[in-house]
């Protein structure tokens, strides 16, 4: 018996400075979908983003009152089919990425806090980090 009706994630929020940038970050750089952008609640504005085919989206939302943008903890995780193409167009388009992908005799930073390294990452793996310093992981599906 299951413990409540919820039967999957819908959306994750990301903290941003400025929707119309990081819309453009996340289309243009990433190549992502823009699922939706239009006012709601009056003089707020909803912008969704998500990579082509994906049920989960990203919102891209202005942050709470009084909390900063970003933060050294990764919000969530990307999968790619390949890895090395990702880093390499990513890193060609000036997007912030990690110098090198992680793998079996590397290190990589932590998820929750930069200050842990992780050794030995399996799968490959990487970090980017958006234009508000937001940082995502990709990694090398299955």
């Amino acid at each position: 018996m299951s413990m409540t009706n919820i039967n999957q994630v819908g959306t994750v929020f990301v903290p941003v400075s400025d929707q119309d940038r990081s819309l453009r970050f996340y289309v243009d750089e990433l190549g992502f979908d823009k699922r939706g952008d239009w006012p709601y609640g009056g003089s707020h504005r909803w912008v969704e983003v998500a990579p082509p085919g994906s049920a989960i989206a990203i919102a891209l939302v202005p942050p709470t009152e009084g909390e900063a943008t970003a933060g050294d903890q990764a919000l969530c995780a990307f999968s790619s089919t390949d890895i090395e193409a990702d880093h390499d167009a990513l890193r060609s388009r000036g997007v912030d990425v990690d110098a090198i992908i992680g793998r079996a005799g590397t290190s990589r930073p932590g998820l929750a806090s930069i200050d842990v390294t992780v050794e030995d990452p399996i799968p490959p793996q990487f970090f980017f980090r958006d234009p508000d310093g937001n940082r995502f992981l990709i990694v090398q599906a299955g």
